[in-house]
């Protein structure tokens, strides 16, 4: 599990994006921190148990300017919901379990970011490489009587 960070931390994390510094955001950015992968409602969740008054709206707000400034990243398997990471900047992928849904971090497999170089580029100049494993966890896995297939 990545450390939280101290909320002195958050602070300077905040003012260093030169966003101010309120207790909503650092609230979301502790929840993000010490629940890598979550969605929205789960962040929710984790800011309520700190301020039990603020709004959904107040956490989405605070979600997109975080991803905007870059302390955050948000990342959408396809058919899955919006989840949040703290884990920026260093271009990794993730891995998604077909069943359950649970997402890990999967570091890039050569290269320097971004690290899969495309035969064509079409004249943009690339620089991230978005990639998503699909297959099963350990548990679904093992659960699964035809763990070896996919439909």
């Amino acid at each position: 599990m990545v450390p939280v960070p101290p909320t002195s931390d958050y602070t300077e994390l905040l003012r260093s994006v030169e966003l101010r510094v309120t207790r909503p955001r650092v609230a979301v950015l502790e929840a993000v921190h010490a629940h890598p992968h979550a969605d929205t409602d789960t962040i929710l969740t984790a800011v309520r148990n700190v301020l039990p008054d603020v709004s959904k709206q107040a956490v989405y707000d605070v979600l997109s300017a975080l991803s905007d400034t870059g302390l955050v990243r948000r990342i959408q398997p396809s058919g899955h919901v919006a989840r949040y990471e703290s884990r920026v900047g260093d271009n990794h992928h993730h891995v998604v379990c077909r069943s359950c849904g649970i997402i890990g971090d999967v570091d890039c497999a050569v290269g320097e970011a971004p690290c899969l170089t495309p035969t064509e580029h079409h004249g943009f100049v690339l620089d991230e490489a978005e990639v998503i494993y699909w297959g099963l966890c350990a548990d679904c896995a093992a659960a699964s009587p035809t763990s070896g297939s996919h439909p």
